[in-house]
């Protein structure tokens, strides 16, 4: 690879380490952004879920077009899987939604979403809109189209259904009503008191070969586009780009490699205005489609036409001049835009260098915070430091501090966190979610990716004439000696935190348990009362009060917990001097900003009547998930074990033998010890086999006789279950299953089964969603030589977690098989 090659890619991979002051542009990328100038035009792509989108689209929008191009995920996909750790649901979404956030600092693009809950697989777009509230969701379409105001609509999905989830072709029908109603004064009328109407041109499906083989450009409504092309100024092509953006989905397992060369992507008329020949026909993305443009028009061909890149600066003048006849423009939406572009040039041709920082990444109400500015002009252009001014601390100061050239000005100031100012926590799980959608009141949050900034400033710096106002994050930086500078946003954390070490409780009995608090100052001298708030018929013995001297000082209390005879299952939660306490969660990964948020501090208590069998497990972790946990919870002898030199003999140390979730997608020595494994239970072991899927498997050959695993899957979790064998042992020992066992489980039954098998192995089960056949696949249990062995799509990664009595059951009948 030539050397200006990695110098190309270095800078896009460096985007992926948030900068939390502006990313400085090498002078071809500020003359690619200056371009932009000349081009007034949105398009939004939409689609269901985080990974729906086609960034090769986007790249090709963003970066060629140059238009403002967004992408609208209906959800956060917080209902998927998580192919890189043990986080789902809340946690997953939270991780996703920074997926599509590093996606879209690659690739140009902007993004968005709705309330949408991702509530898991739906099969039809019914069942999906009446879980959703298809009004809630159809409105948060209509409000970002309104915003946003895009010339063309996209949608990733067809609207009959073959798009195949539910979710996917509701995206696509609800693209189709909000085309209309965007521009309907009578629809969603308090939205107007903000914005105003809007009618895009078209709408249209992305439509491609996997659908339809023979598609191409002389089909009726189809059109194509090119999005292959290169880009001299990124020194990158399209989809190569979009590769990177693509790579970003890693909880999913979208790693994606760059394609060079011709590209066609197709294009199918749904609504709205028709293009014979082009996307884009007949729609004008220059300065001619708003008035009075005369004299923006002459600027912005001078500043393209004069711009140097190796001295950007000589652009400032120019640019400032467009500023002002920018300001006078009567079209607030592209005035809008347009003057945030054009601040943005003027810093970025100025080297302006902007960064507030602290020394602590976290501060609690009412506490101080000392806060740094950092400000360089690292350009010959006359300018001022005017104000700084942040309006979550209550802070303003004037200034009047000449900015000189290349000249490091750091100025040192402090605040005290008002008490009113909340939490640092993801808006959309302040409050406990609808099954359909999240529970936000707010019509200013709706469509937002991400909160603001805990701590945001505004900078005012003159430059030439002209004072200009530029935002900045409050961030915690550091240096780490492996990774160098790291940064990460500050927040605002509740005084006292309590962490429990468990998620669930199981009882089987009236034994004592120990749960372990631990109790963390975020402020100061912190103490006070702490109570455990359980359900009725439950003892809890332990520490009443709590006292922390300095910040980050932790306490771990140790509480015991027993059920008496009629102890109902239940939620236990910590209270905090009357309060329900919060958690502190961090989620880190390399890929996406640091994450901390501050779920409430509890845990679910299930009592229940449970028989197990001392069992010596060994877990081998697949893509990740926390069942071997959960079985530790239950007191068996549970061990994470490796395939690094792993022998027979090593195996024959346990009694049963668990893969975890797409153990054989994920595992690089799987097809070198699959036989390892069928040897194991022909000598006698109990080896469990939970879901894999059919795609990107690294062997096929993991069973002792023929099985082909399909996209087969139960959604509802309520789905009724018929029992095909009340005989077999895993039906009986060591508890007697009953069909309550199958009561009050979440998101759904299982997925990937089986659906076809060889005679040798045994169904247990058979069960369906509304209106389709059974399905029979979801636990087939083979005797194998002198042992016994499992295939499993059942969702145990989800019901153990969630505390589901009866999925606990059955596990550990499971893991009882061969008890002779």
């Amino acid at each position: 690879m030539h050397i200006f090659r990695l110098i190309v890619l270095s800078f896009f991979l460096n985007l992926l380490f948030f900068s939390y002051s502006a990313q400085q542009l090498s002078g071809s990328e500020i003359y690619h952004q200056i371009k932009k100038l000349n081009v007034l035009g949105n398009v939004l792509y939409l689609a269901a879920h985080p990974d729906d989108e086609n960034t090769r689209f986007i790249s090709y929008c963003a970066n060629e077009k140059l238009l403002n191009t967004g992408y609208l995920s209906l959800t956060r996909g917080d209902g998927g899987q998580n192919l890189i750790g043990t986080e789902i649901r809340e946690e997953l979404g939270i991780i996703r939604t920074q997926e599509l956030l590093s996606a879209r600092r690659l690739d140009g693009g902007q993004q968005f979403f709705t309330r949408a809950n991702d509530f898991g697989y739906s099969k039809t777009p019914e069942e999906t809109l009446k879980i959703w509230d298809k009004e809630k969701i159809l409105s948060d379409v209509v409000w970002v189209i309104r915003n946003f105001r895009p010339d063309v609509i996209v949608c990733r999905f067809p609207i009959d259904g073959k798009g195949g989830h539910g979710h996917h072709t509701s995206s696509a029908l609800l693209a189709m009503e909000a085309f209309d109603l965007a521009a309907d004064s009578l629809a969603f009328k308090e939205q107007l008191k903000h914005i105003s109407v809007w009618q895009p041109k078209r709408v249209v499906v992305n439509t491609g070969r996997w659908w339809n083989s023979n598609i191409s450009d002389n089909d009726p409504g189809v059109v194509s586009l090119d999005i292959g092309g290169y880009n001299h100024l990124l020194g990158t092509s399209y989809n190569e780009l979009a590769a990177l953006s693509r790579s970003m989905h890693k909880t999913q397992g979208f790693g994606s490699t760059g394609k060079r060369g011709e590209y066609l992507e197709f294009f199918e008329y749904l609504k709205g205005d028709t293009a014979s020949n082009a996307l884009f026909e007949s729609l004008d993305f220059s300065w001619d489609r708003i008035s009075k443009n005369a004299a923006i028009k002459s600027l912005t061909s001078e500043i393209i036409r004069n711009f140097s890149i190796s001295a950007p600066s000589q652009s400032i003048p120019r640019l400032l001049k467009l500023r002002t006849a920018i300001s006078q423009l009567e079209d607030e939406h592209w005035k809008k835009i347009k003057m945030k572009e054009v601040e943005d040039l003027i810093l970025q041709c100025s080297g302006l260098y902007i960064e507030m920082t602290t020394l602590s990444s976290k501060k609690s109400n009412e506490d101080s915070v000392f806060f740094n500015l950092e400000i360089i002009n690292r350009s010959n252009i006359k300018m001022k430091l005017k104000s700084i001014s942040c309006k979550d601390f209550n802070f303003h100061k004037k200034l009047s501090k000449p900015l000189k050239e290349n000249q490091k000005n750091v100025l040192k100031n402090k605040a005290i966190v008002p008490a009113k100012l909340p939490i640092s926590q993801p808006y959309w799980l302040e409050k406990p979610a609808f099954l359909g959608a999240y529970n936000v009141d707010s019509l200013q949050l709706i469509g937002k990716a991400e909160n603001n900034p805990s701590a945001e400033f505004l900078i005012s710096v003159e430059v030439g004439d002209a004072t200009i106002e530029y935002k900045r994050p409050l961030v915690f930086k550091w240096n780490d000696p492996v990774k160098g500078e790291q940064n990460k946003n500050w927040v605002v954390c509740p005084k006292v935190t309590a962490n429990i070490d468990q998620k669930v409780m199981i009882f089987s009995d009236e034994s004592t348990q120990k749960i372990l608090v631990t109790v963390a100052a975020h402020s100061a001298k912190q103490k006070g009362d702490i109570n455990i708030i359980h359900p009725q018929g439950w003892k809890v013995i332990g520490p009443t009060e709590y006292s922390l001297k300095t910040v980050d000082e932790e306490l771990v209390l140790e509480y015991f917990i027993y059920p008496l005879k009629n102890a109902n299952s239940g939620t236990l939660k910590v209270q905090i001097n009357g309060t329900d306490a919060h958690a502190i969660n961090t989620i880190v990964y390399d890929h996406i900003p640091e994450q901390r948020w501050f779920p409430k501090s509890e845990l679910q208590l299930v009592h229940l009547n449970l028989n197990t069998v001392p069992k010596k497990i060994g877990y081998l972790m697949g893509a990740g998930d926390l069942v071997d946990q959960h079985l530790k919870i239950l007191k068996y002898d549970v061990k994470q074990i490796t395939t690094k030199d792993l022998t027979l003999k090593d195996l024959k140390n346990f009694d049963v033998v668990i893969t975890g979730v797409r153990f054989f997608n994920v595992e690089e020595k799987a097809p070198y010890i699959s036989n390892l494994l069928l040897q194991y239970v022909k000598e006698g072991g109990n080896l469990v086999v939970q879901y894999n899927t059919s795609y990107r498997l690294k062997t096929k050959d993991f069973y002792p006789y023929p099985l082909q695993i399909s996209r087969d899957r139960v959604t509802q979790e309520d789905a009724q279950v018929t029992f095909l064998n009340n005989s077999h042992p895993v039906m009986n020992f060591p508890n007697k299953l009953a069909k309550d066992d199958f009561n009050n489980w979440v998101q759904e039954r299982g997925l990937y089964f089986p659906d076809a098998w060889s005679k040798e192995y045994q169904p247990i089960f058979s069960w369906n969603d509304f209106n389709e056949k059974p399905k029979k696949g979801s636990l087939l249990i083979a005797k194998y030589g002198k042992g016994y062995y499992t295939y499993t799509g059942i969702s145990f990664f989800r019901q153990l977690p969630a505390g589901v009595s009866g999925a606990y059951k059955l596990l550990v009948n499971i893991i009882s098989l061969n008890n002779d």
